[in-house]
């Protein structure tokens, strides 16, 4: 159980710092580079501010242990979306390697993520049932 835990913090504490606090920061700190991912795609500017704000909520609901696990769904499926949905439009629009890459590495810790924490879920269920 200790071992699915520490999976389970390493890989959200990731996503917390790249899908909660880089675009926090760069609201609060540089403003002026809010669209610089979403303008050269095409994408309008509050569109920006509108995934800000989403990847923000997702990873406040599935890093708080009290979040109902419904709610946890959702935000790992929003932020499922909008990562192949950002892999969709670099490969679609700029086809740089990297900037498509990036998405499905993020991608791949989320999935750790949501892994570890129905394994958590899972023996919690089965020791409750138990006693």
């Amino acid at each position: 159980m200790k071992k699915f835990k520490i999976i389970f913090w390493v890989a959200t504490a990731i996503l917390i710092l790249w899908e909660g606090v880089m675009p926090l920061s760069t609201v609060i700190f540089a403003p002026e580079y809010v669209n610089a991912g979403t303008k050269p795609l095409g994408y309008p500017d509050y569109f920006a501010y509108t995934l800000i704000i989403c990847k923000v909520l997702g990873v406040l609901a599935i890093s708080y242990s009290k979040t109902p696990e419904k709610l946890k769904e959702w935000a790992y499926a929003g932020l499922t979306f909008n990562l192949i949905f950002a892999f969709i439009s670099h490969a679609c629009v700029d086809q740089n390697m990297g900037f498509m890459l990036m998405p499905l590495v993020v991608l791949g810790i989320l999935a750790v993520s949501y892994v570890y924490n129905h394994k958590i879920q899972n023996y919690s269920q089965s020791r409750l049932s138990v006693n």
